[in-house]
């Protein structure tokens, strides 16, 4: 095989609780994580140079070393330096349609494409959750946007519980382009704010993750019940991103009028998504957003939730 073409979805989070902190700086989690069907495309090739290189449509995406799908595809490298030697170099290639800076995992989902086209390009034979462990090495939502569909994240957000797949459910996803809310800053202001509720101790901290298996949201995803998903959707970084920044605030409350089922901002912001009943109502709900907020800075999409993480289009 010398070549391949892969889709990565990106993710929104259905349910996301921050529980206390971890030894490592990070926080313990308990979230749910959905796969949706807009997505990037990775192209992966061989190259007789034995370098990693690296492009992307979209002008604000760096093609440098610190680019995620570059460090995946170095990683590979350090991992496996006989296939790298036998193999030669990469030339990868990124068509990007997720919005950056999103809170959509949309870096995390090239690294996982990449992780999986290496694999195929230098026919390794790994296993998901050995490519699972290696994309946990990357980021915490690496591992997640191998498999994808529906799954409880524990820990910091690398381990991984299946749910049954949601799927053909309509959402309406918005966001201004040029807005960016950066992560450590939305979770170092919620330590500052709330760490008196946070669990301490190891046990307590292991029982309320645990918890999250028998919640009301998994209770509504068992039974593909969307109205009881929309209810119980939950976002702990809403309390420090949406009084931070007016016009996400604004843009949630635009799409909670819309008459959509139940709108969230996914993770650490600033995109907001609405669930709805139907692939009509959420033209609806997209035009109503239009109609209401007119600035050109605002992107609309109308996707749904999908049962699959990375999949293989083409190969040769």
């Amino acid at each position: 095989m010398h070549s391949c073409s892969l889709i990565a979805p990106a993710k929104i989070n259905l349910y996301l609780e921050i529980i206390g902190d971890r030894p490592d700086g990070y926080h313990e989690l308990a979230m749910i994580l959905q796969s949706i069907a807009l997505a990037d495309q990775i192209d992966i090739q061989a190259s007789s140079i034995d370098s990693i290189r690296l492009r992307c449509n979209h002008p604000q995406i760096p093609t440098d070393k610190s680019n995620l799908a570059y460090k995946a595809a170095a990683l590979m490298t350090a991992q496996f330096p006989e296939a790298f030697i036998k193999h030669g170099g990469l030339n990868i290639s990124i068509n990007k349609q997720i919005p950056i800076s999103a809170g959509l995992a949309g870096g995390s989902t090239n690294a996982a494409a990449v992780l999986l086209g290496i694999d195929l390009l230098w026919n390794l034979g790994l296993t998901q959750s050995e490519l699972e462990e290696l994309g946990a090495k990357l980021g915490s939502d690496v591992p997640f946007c191998i498999a994808g569909g529906t799954a409880i994240a524990t820990g910091r957000g690398e381990q991984l519980a299946p749910l049954p797949s949601l799927d053909n459910i309509y959402i309406v996803l918005a966001k201004y382009r040029s807005l960016e809310v950066s992560t450590p800053w939305a979770y170092k202001t919620y330590r500052q704010e709330f760490s008196s509720s946070y669990i301490q101790d190891r046990e307590s901290l292991a029982t309320r993750a645990a918890a999250v298996h028998s919640g009301d949201m998994v209770k509504g995803i068992l039974h593909k019940d969307t109205k009881e998903i929309a209810q119980q959707l939950h976002n702990d970084l809403e309390k420090v991103v949406l009084p931070e920044y007016p016009l996400v605030l604004q843009l949630r409350e635009t799409l909670a009028k819309s008459g959509a089922l139940g709108t969230m901002m996914s993770g650490s912001g600033p995109s907001i998504f609405a669930l709805c009943e139907s692939q009509q109502q959420a033209e609806e709900v997209k035009s109503h957003v239009r109609e209401t907020i007119t600035d050109q800075d605002l992107e609309l999409f109308v996707t749904k939730l999908i049962n699959h993480g990375i999949h293989v289009v083409s190969s040769t």
